[in-house]
């Protein structure tokens, strides 16, 4: 592949392996401050080694990387699908209509986090030229590899701008996300609820740790112990959610090994046995949510280790946020709030994109309108 450009050439590689570490972990992440571990070259070769991406699961490695004068300047995580399982951006509708039209949806080419319904970097470049490139290849991929569409899942206003002038359609999504105002202690937060959420929220935290000790445990304090507890908590959670785990053990040993310093294992216990826990990525400005799962069902334990713990931890550690993942309006009552997210869609057939497009814009303003609204039922005191 070529972007017209002389010296600039685009090219995929099978495995994440293929590339060298540092050079990839430059691009995704240049600047500590704003540390993303979903792109980080540890957590995808994490998901390869393990088996958890792979053809037989319906995520083909074809990550497309573009050099010049063969040095790299950009890159983007890039899959083959054979379904669309695990993305959070849920488009199964989309292939249904295009198959019952006589087309076909699978395969189709995915940039994104596999499994991870975080927003962060796609285009991984530093430049915007860089960048441009990258949007352009993967509508090029697509055409090459006979793939209907090209996607690309949870990016920035920075990658949105440069997806939307590539052609590809706008869609936006919804999160809930805890912004912190600067607060020293988790009682200063508190101070700006209401007081009737303020009451709720201490009585959840009193309920929830009651039997119980509740610990956060970084890097190598999670001890195989915990990582052997928090397996079987995620496999429950799992098959609950989706039928069958998505990760495999082995990934989860893998980034115990590679990412330690970036893990927060918020654990109950009760007698010294693990009974419930949460797993997070701690990033540059950030803190996130993955994985929970519990042997008990207590009330508002779920709250406390995957929402209220969390933000302790960021009052703490001076983090800039929460994002706790997928879905839950609940999370509103504990002062998440709701935020945009975005993806982008590049459809090869023409009247296929057309209708795509009108539904997007439908569907833009219903979900622009519902963020609105929802803004009305945080618990912050009104002005």
């Amino acid at each position: 592949m070529a972007d017209g450009a002389d010296k600039l050439v685009g090219r995929t590689l099978s495995s994440i392996s293929e590339i060298d570490a540092s050079q990839w972990n430059s691009l995704a992440n240049p600047s500590p401050e704003t540390y993303n571990p979903f792109v980080c070259h540890d957590f995808l070769s994490a998901l390869e080694t393990s088996k958890s991406v792979a053809p037989e699961t319906g995520w083909a490695p074809m990550h497309l990387i573009v050099e010049e004068a063969g040095a790299l300047i950009g890159a983007a995580p890039l899959y083959a699908k054979g379904h669309s399982q695990g993305e959070y951006v849920f488009d199964h509708h989309w292939a249904d209509a295009l198959h019952r039209a006589g087309g076909r949806y699978y395969p189709k080419l995915l940039s994104a986090a596999p499994f991870t319904p975080v927003p962060g970097p796609r285009l991984l470049a530093k430049t915007h030229a860089a960048k441009a490139t990258i949007a352009a290849l993967l509508r090029e991929a697509a055409a090459q590899t006979g793939a209907s569409s090209a996607h690309v899942n949870f990016i920035t206003d920075d990658d949105r701008s440069i997806l939307e002038s590539a052609g590809f359609l706008p869609r936006m999504g919804e999160q809930y996300h805890w912004f912190n105002r600067g607060y020293e202690k988790f009682e200063d937060f508190l101070g700006e609820l209401a007081s009737r959420k303020r009451k709720q929220i201490r009585r959840e935290r009193r309920e929830a740790a009651d039997g119980l000790t509740i610990r956060r445990l970084i890097g190598a304090e999670i001890t195989e112990r915990h990582w052997d507890a928090f397996w079987m908590f995620y496999q429950d959670t799992g098959a609950r959610k989706w039928g069958h785990p998505y990760l495999t053990r082995t990934f989860f040993r893998l980034i115990a090994d590679a990412m330690s310093d970036r893990l927060l294992f918020i654990v109950a216990e009760r007698d010294g046995e693990p009974v419930a826990g949460a797993l997070n990525f701690i990033g540059g400005d950030a803190l996130y949510g993955r994985y929970w799962g519990c042997t008990e069902d207590m009330p508002f334990l779920h709250f406390e280790l995957c929402y209220h713990q969390a933000v302790d931890f960021a009052i703490e550690h001076g983090l800039n946020r929460v994002e706790a993942g997928a879905q839950g309006q609940h999370k509103i009552a504990r002062g998440y709030e709701p935020v945009s997210t975005w993806s982008a869609h590049w459809i090869e057939n023409e009247s296929f994109r057309d209708a795509i497009d009108r539904y997007l814009q439908s569907e833009r303003e219903q979900t622009g309108m519902e963020i609105d609204t929802l803004k009305d039922y945080t618990p912050f005191r009104k002005s």
